[in-house]
């Protein structure tokens, strides 16, 4: 039995199948954003999809269900939701750009982050809360922006965007650099592991 500090490296879970669901949901926000032309549906699809972030890692909890294809598959199914749900904002101009162009900065250095250390073969990084935070804080944001453009109580959304999205960005920002130093020490204890006589002084 895998207990909860450790993973598995079980293909079909019910934490995995809820990935994938919110996966197929990204494709689902491009359809109705760029085929139906509907704004205001894009943006619940991504409250909905954004903020059932949580329910995955609940069940592989819960479940004792916690995979490595889990661990990979949840931080995947975020990024491909805020970026699409960012680029998606820019393209019909209902996100503004100093909020999207900063997000997508932050998750190109995310990315290139995460495939370095899947090259040098350090695996996944554990999620921080605050990362957890600033993603359900974002997952309000974007969508609040697109409500606005869509002029579905635009006096409403527009200022709690505006403040969540900035409280969010600042956020991020932070945990980056926290997620930036995790990854600098586990490759650093790579590196120690692979010349174990590196740290010692010559006699």
């Amino acid at each position: 039995m895998t207990s909860p500090d450790t993973s598995s490296s079980r293909i079909l879970t019910v934490p995995n199948l809820i990935s994938f669901v919110r996966l197929l949901g990204v494709g689902a926000f491009w359809w109705v954003l760029i085929v139906d032309d509907n704004i205001a549906l894009a943006a619940w699809l991504v409250f909905l999809v954004g903020w059932t972030d949580w329910i995955d890692g609940y069940l592989a909890r819960r479940l004792n269900q916690v995979s490595d294809l889990g661990k990979a598959l949840d931080p995947i199914a975020d990024r491909l939701l805020i970026v699409s749900a960012v680029v998606g904002g820019l393209i019909v101009g209902v996100v503004p750009v100093w909020i999207g162009v900063p997000l997508l900065v932050r998750e190109a250095i995310m990315g290139v982050t995460a495939l370095v250390l899947v090259i040098r073969g350090a695996g996944t990084l554990p999620v921080r809360y605050l990362g957890k935070l600033a993603t359900f804080i974002i997952y309000g944001s974007i969508p609040a922006f697109y409500l606005a453009g869509a002029d579905f109580f635009a006096g409403f959304f527009l200022p709690i965007a505006w403040i969540s999205g900035v409280i969010g960005l600042i956020l991020y920002y932070a945990v980056m650099f926290q997620y930036l130093g995790d990854a600098a020490d586990r490759l650093s204890g790579l590196e120690s592991q692979a010349n174990p006589d590196s740290g010692k002084e010559e006699i």
